[in-house]
């Protein structure tokens, strides 16, 4: 794996401040993918770093797409507009988790020359659907546990700016202890989707 990213001189895991114009961004990408999936999606969220204000983030918009059914319908729509189908990304991880079903997504990266984004499409009610929209708001009330994760992210980026696997492999860890916090909270506070 190169050091950095091609040509640019750029670590490939970098954190930066949060960008207040990150909601907007996300809008705009929003837009072009109602226009691109219509009635398949049943919403679509802003999930990860960048949905939370105040937390330092790289600077790649995450995207959630619920469908009611992964399928060659949606790889065909999101692929038929130049959003790049990421095929090798199949499922997502989660710590202790017996339920590989309840995990598995559709990737998608941003078209050619377009804002960096990621878009993860996942089926309505699966554990991993819920897991993006629990952890965003848990982050969003708890000023203490999100001031924590980023600085947890801002040290294992400059420790791993080169090695994305060694970043993840620490931080999903983390990101499942959080999460497991956030589903106490959700019980606590009638959290719902």
């Amino acid at each position: 794996m190169p050091n950095v990213c091609e040509n640019s001189g750029v670590p490939l895991i970098e954190i930066v401040a949060p960008d207040p114009t990150w909601p907007d961004q996300f809008a705009e990408i929003e837009r072009d993918l109602e226009a691109v999936v219509g009635s398949i999606a049943l919403r679509i969220d802003h999930i990860g770093s960048t949905s939370v204000p105040g937390l330092a983030a790289k600077d790649i918009i995450d995207v959630q797409v619920t469908v009611a059914v992964l399928g060659s319908a949606i790889i065909d729509a999101m692929a038929g507009a130049g959003f790049v189908h990421r095929s090798d990304i199949d499922a997502d991880r989660l710590t202790g988790c017996d339920r590989p079903d309840e995990l598995r997504k559709l990737y998608f990266n941003e078209r050619p020359g377009d804002r960096r984004a990621n878009i993860h499409v996942r089926m309505a009610g699966c554990l991993n659907q819920r897991y993006a929209l629990l952890f965003r708001d848990h982050l969003c009330t708890n000023e203490a546990l999100r001031d924590g994760y980023a600085e947890l992210k801002r040290v294992l980026a400059r420790e791993y700016p080169d090695d994305p696997g060694k970043y993840y492999d620490i931080k999903d860890p983390v990101m499942d202890i959080i999460y497991r916090s956030a589903e106490c909270w959700a019980a606590t506070v009638g959290w719902t989707q």
